[in-house]
Formats: structure tokens, C-alpha cells, sequence
């Protein structure tokens, strides 16, 4: 059975952090597709807290030292100020591209950070997980690859070239310590957005209409099939969890959206998307104000 870097034991959870921790994409990418190979046969230790063993086991608490595993660049600032650019000149085109990219890139890691920080669960739920993991890691190689093949007279684009923001990962260290607020505030929330994002951000693509741009329209139709099944994985957990803890969904989001400062999302929403990925009537309108 394949060893992973930082994991003797070859034990699933461990795997996953182990991975979060790389810091390079391309070998973090590498290490996810080798685990979800390998998901179904690795032993899993799903009741240990690893985030205790870190003070008795040097390559655990080095492995949590390093979170999250990612490169010098790109420069993270406040979201404010990354700066718009037009999707009708080779460089903005290349800007929308590279925020994808990092958005795709951070994905992998808020799918890997579940699978490792939260025990006591069924294997079912690290399953899940590891499965959104792997695909996240296809999409951002799709988008790096394109990225990459964009025209520029200096050196191709590579991740990092651009500023980007910690939007996501901030809300990934927010709920570390509530797992019924992690499903609910980032795959539900967070990463929901994209669902409604992404058509208009198709719809801006074609009216660039060069072949790079329905290149990127393309993966954008491969990620938004496959995040509807994210979010559903999102909306399956939450509502397990409530369900467990004897708690209205509904109701429980707003108290965890408070709680954590969760941002208001505004219309339009992709109700078909949504509905696909297992929002019911009730949250589609709560989204509304209702």
C-alpha cells in the first residue's frame, strides 16, 4: 500500500492532512488523486482528535504547523482591493481565469481540511469529501492548463501571478471548532455562491466569443456539474448533523450565519442549480429575505 509523504501509517485521515499541508499545488494535486485511488482500501481512524496526538508525534504536529499548504504566491490581500479587470483584454481574460484558479485551488483545500480536522463521523462523510478533493483538484488543473495556454508575449501565466484573497480559508478557520457551521457556512454558503456565479460569468465569456474564451466556458460546464454534487454533499452532512442534534435547518442557519459573520448573499440566485444541489423551497427563500 502506497506511503503518503508525512503519513507512515498509511491511515486515511492522516493521508488528507498530509496532503493539505503540501505546499505545492501540482504535488498536492498529485498526493489527492493517489488518495482517492486509494480511498475505498486505506484503514480509517475516524474517532481520533489527530489535533491531540500533534504534542507525542513530531510529523503530525509539523504537518498542522504547516496548514494551510500553500505557495509564496499569489500575494493575499483584503478582497476589496484585488483589483476588476475586463474580461475583453488578454490580461483581464487571463485575471478571470487565475481567480477561478485560486478559488478551485482553496476548494481543495476546505475538502481536505474536513476530511482530517472532524472525528466521530461516518466513513461515508470522509468519502464524500475526499471525492470533492479530487475533483477540485481536476478543476484547477483544467484552469492552470488553460491559464497556462493563455497568449502573452512575456512568459505564460502561472498560478500566482495575480493578487488574490483568503475569503474562503478565513471561514475554514472560523468554523474549525463547529462542524455543523463548516457544512452549513462554507460548502452551502461559500462555495454555493458559485453556482450562481458562474452562469453570468459564462454569459460575459461569450460575449468575449475568442476561442480562449469558450475554452474557459467549457470547464466552467465540467465545475458547475460537478459542484452541484458539492453542495448536495454540503446539504446531505448539514442536515445529518441537525438532524442528530435535534435542530431546524433553517432556523440553525441563521443562528450560525450570525455567529460567524457570514455574508448576506444577494440575487440572482440559480434556483435550478440549487435546487439540484438539495436546497429546499424554504432556503431558496430565506435567500430572498422571505
Amino acid at each position: 500500500m502506497h506511503a503518503f509523504p508525512s503519513d507512515p501509517t498509511g491511515e486515511l485521515r492522516r493521508a488528507a492532512l498530509a496532503a493539505l499541508a503540501c505546499p505545492d499545488p501540482a504535488g498536492k494535486c498529485a498526493q489527492v488523486d493517489a488518495l482517492w485511488a486509494q480511498a475505498e482500501a486505506l484503514p480509517l481512524d475516524a474517532d481520533t482528535p489527530l489535533a491531540d496526538g500533534a504534542a507525542r508525534e513530531p510529523a503530525l504536529a509539523a504537518a498542522l504547523a504547516a496548514l494551510p499548504g500553500r505557495p509564496p504566491r499569489p500575494r493575499l490581500i483584503e478582497p476589496g482591493r484585488v483589483p476588476q479587470r475586463s474580461p475583453f483584454t488578454p490580461e483581464g481574460h487571463a485575471a478571470l481565469v487565475h481567480a477561478i484558479c485560486h478559488i478551485e485551488f482553496n476548494a481543495i483545500n476546505l475538502a481536505l481540511d474536513a476530511v482530517w480536522r472532524f472525528a466521530g463521523m461516518p466513513r461515508t462523510f470522509y468519502l464524500d469529501w475526499l471525492r470533492v478533493a479530487a475533483e477540485e483538484a481536476e478543476h484547477f488543473g483544467l484552469l492552470h492548463a488553460h491559464l497556462q495556454s493563455l497568449p502573452r508575449a512575456a512568459a505564460p501565466w502561472h498560478y500566482g501571478d495575480f493578487d488574490a484573497h483568503d475569503g474562503l480559508w478565513a471561514m475554514c478557520e472560523k468554523t474549525a471548532g463547529d462542524i455543523t457551521a463548516r457544512m452549513a457556512l462554507v460548502p452551502r454558503t461559500l462555495e454555493a455562491r458559485g453556482l450562481d456565479a458562474t452562469p453570468l460569468i459564462q454569459a460575459k465569456l461569450r460575449k468575449v466569443g475568442t476561442p480562449e474564451a469558450l475554452r474557459a466556458i467549457e470547464i466552467l460546464d465540467t465545475i458547475l456539474r460537478d459542484e452541484v454534487g458539492h453542495v448536495a454533499i454540503g446539504n446531505h452532512w448539514y442536515r445529518w448533523l441537525c438532524e442528530r442534534q435535534g435542530l431546524e435547518p433553517v432556523a440553525h442557519y441563521r443562528v450560525l450565519a450570525r455567529r460567524h459573520s457570514a455574508p448576506r448573499l444577494k440575487p440572482p440566485f440559480n434556483d435550478e442549480a440549487r435546487r439540484r444541489a438539495g436546497f429546499s423551497q424554504a432556503e431558496l427563500d430565506f435567500l430572498l429575505g422571505a
